[in-house]
């Protein structure tokens, strides 16, 4: 055994005060930063009613994107697409996309439709409208729900579970196999491990390469196999790192049996072979971290690689338990030794210390403050997986304990005793005879070992040994087996994470949006209440008070500043400048106040308030503002 006891037990949580301490440490400092793309504005703006019909429709996103032929439709009031040609990038800049559209437009609403994929790999989609001459109906009618709220999304997202589990046994057992027990790669249980962990990733690399065309586009299941769809699939990011991994699993399976081979007959299988695993492992990882949150953002040169660490640590470390689950479970017989438990012991503990570093960088770097830990659904998913890795680290604990007990408690012999099946009471234990012992007794064999009932007297030094081991080997199996179902959990969360925006990507949406936009506009009227030197106040609220819909909420207060109650409160927008309106806002009474919650501006600039207010049942009064309506950046 390498490992102590005193290492065993206080070190795993001496490691988690210290990455609560580096984890305050960065997030409280965090900045911010763009990580799943966004959009930031469009040129015609959202709800925007043009004198004259436009040439080209912009989009102009928060990081790099790319689209295809159908990324950006725009739609008439007819439902009819009027940009006969796909959207391109403006001069250059890879954060935007522009279409051309139809040389003469009739007046009605337009629907813009958008789906891009960000530089991170993962699509996002919208749609807005615009006014060529005045609003109007429009059939139009786009998909509003999340992008992979679709069929193809959700199968997606099962290949992408699968693959990870696949990575995790085919890098775990490996690991095991060249570190800890060269031995195991004759063991079946071993060798079908390794073969399910190839099967598995490369079955879902090939479905993830056919499934990348219709996920990124929301086509059909069917549009799979389009060679056209797959052709464009390849010359992308995404798809090439699909296609080099796939080219690494066929070169692992022309060297597996190769390996096999080497490591039973226990020639070759020195720091070479090690390196080789260890480079090849990295390789396949590197086909995550280049296609995913770790491409995108800040510090990329920093975040590939500890992504790629990440990943090789989540293998060796959840790949290396269920490995050893099986081999304690004795399914064909062998004996383990403990010395390769020790090893993987020790192997384990700096994987989880490389997971638990790398997973705090990354954690900082995607969620960027303590507060979006708990209101956007990134920090909520991490805040989940924190709490699975505490567990796993307890867990974890006392594994280390039984693992030393089988190294340090126990002697040599029983040690390598407690790794094989248990010896049921019918058998019996060979007790060696040392040199010149008495002559063997009939019954006795003549190789000079007696064999005596198991448990018989007091001179009996195996059985009770025998028993001490086996309560170790159960403990730690139990152990174990806790550590790799919590594993699963971490998994199973760290894939849910790879597809969820990062809390840096939403806050830098709301950022962008705060910044092109007031909150809201707020205008305080004075009317005549119609009682002597009685002057009361009407405030109306907008918001966020820019072109498109907005909220409107209006509270009349008496002159001491209390709250007034009439029996009838009309609004009424109008832009003179251009001849618009009045709009009318309808304005319902709500007990207290009167609002309407679909109030859509179609232009920009100053608008007028005509406000009336009945005070009673034969008694109204007219009063007017202006308000100033902003619009998006084009």
């Amino acid at each position: 055994m390498h490992t102590g006891p005193a290492r065993s037990v206080g070190t795993p949580l001496t490691a988690l005060a210290l990455v609560v301490a580096v984890f305050a440490l960065v997030l409280g400092g965090a900045g911010a930063a763009f990580a799943h793309a966004g959009l930031s504005g469009s040129d015609p703006a959202d709800g925007a009613v043009l004198k004259a019909a436009p040439q080209y429709v912009t989009l102009t996103f928060t990081e790099s994107v790319s689209f295809s032929e159908d990324s950006l439709r725009v739609l008439s009031p007819q439902n009819e697409r009027v940009n006969p040609r796909p959207a391109r990038h403006v001069d250059g800049k890879d954060n935007t996309a522009r279409v051309e559209l139809s040389g003469k437009l009739p007046q009605g609403t337009y629907t813009v439709a958008w789906r891009v994929v960000s530089a991170d790999g993962h699509p996002i989609s919208g749609a807005f409208v615009f006014s060529n001459g005045k609003p109007s109906e429009t059939a139009a009618v786009v998909a509003t729900g999340s992008p992979d709220d679709t069929a193809v999304g959700r199968l997606y997202g099962v290949f992408r579970y699968v693959a990870y589990s696949g990575l995790a046994l085919l890098v775990g057992a490996a690991a095991f196999v060249l570190v800890c027990w060269p031995e195991a790669a004759t063991v079946r249980p071993v060798g079908r491990l390794l073969v399910l962990g190839w099967v598995a990733l490369t079955a879902s690399t090939v479905a993830l390469l056919l499934l990348r065309g219709p996920y990124e586009t929301a086509g059909q299941l069917t549009s799979a196999f389009d060679p056209a769809q797959l052709g464009r699939t390849l010359t992308g990011r995404p798809g090439g790192a699909l296609v080099a991994r796939l080219v690494l699993l066929a070169a692992a399976a022309v060297s597996l049996r190769w390996v096999a081979r080497r490591t039973a007959d226990r020639t070759g299988l020195g720091g070479r072979l090690r390196w080789a695993g260890a480079l090849f492992a990295s390789a396949l990882a590197v086909t995550w971290a280049a296609a995913e949150h770790a491409s995108a953002g800040i510090q990329v040169a920093l975040a590939v690689p500890v992504a790629v660490l990440h990943l090789l640590a989540m293998g060796v470390w959840l790949g290396g338990l269920i490995t050893l689950l099986l081999l304690l479970r004795g399914s064909d017989g062998r004996e383990i030794p403990a010395s390769a438990v020790g090893r993987f012991s020790a192997l384990a503990f700096d994987a989880v210390a490389v997971l638990v570093a790398t997973g705090v960088y990354q954690s900082w770097r995607q969620v960027g403050s303590w507060e979006a830990l708990s209101t956007t659904s990134y920090g909520k998913t991490l805040l989940v997986k924190i709490a699975a890795v505490v567990l796993v680290l307890c867990a974890a604990s006392f594994s280390r304990r039984w693992t030393a007990r089988l190294g340090h408690e126990a002697s040599p012999a029983t040690a390598t005793a407690a790794l094989m099946p248990a010896v049921s009471a019918p058998e019996r234990v060979r007790v060696a005879q040392g040199v010149g012992a008495p002559t063997p007794a009939a019954g006795q064999e003549p190789g000079g070992a007696a064999e005596a009932p198991a448990g018989d007297g007091p001179g009996d030094t195996a059985e009770a040994p025998r028993f001490e081991a086996d309560a170790y080997r159960r403990g730690l199996r139990r152990m174990v087996t806790a550590e790799a179902v919590l594993g699963v959990v971490v998994l199973v969360v760290t894939t849910v994470l790879t597809g969820t925006q990062p809390s840096r990507a939403a806050g830098e949406r709301v950022a962008v949006a705060s910044a092109a936009e007031p909150q809201a506009q707020v205008v305080t009227v004075p009317f005549d209440m119609g009682t002597a030197n009685h002057q009361g106040t009407v405030q109306i609220t907008l918001t966020p008070g820019r072109v498109g819909e907005n909220t409107v909420e209006a509270v009349v207060y008496t002159p001491d500043g209390g709250l007034a109650t009439v029996p009838e409160l009309r609004l009424s927008l109008t832009q003179d400048a251009l001849g618009i309106g009045p709009l009318d806002a309808k304005l319902k009474n709500l007990k207290g106040y009167w609002a309407a919650y679909d109030l859509r501006l179609p232009m920009p600039g100053v608008w007028t308030l005509n406000i009336t207010v009945r005070t009673t049942d034969i008694d109204q009064v007219t009063v007017r503002d202006t308000v100033r309506i902003t619009s998006l950046p084009g």
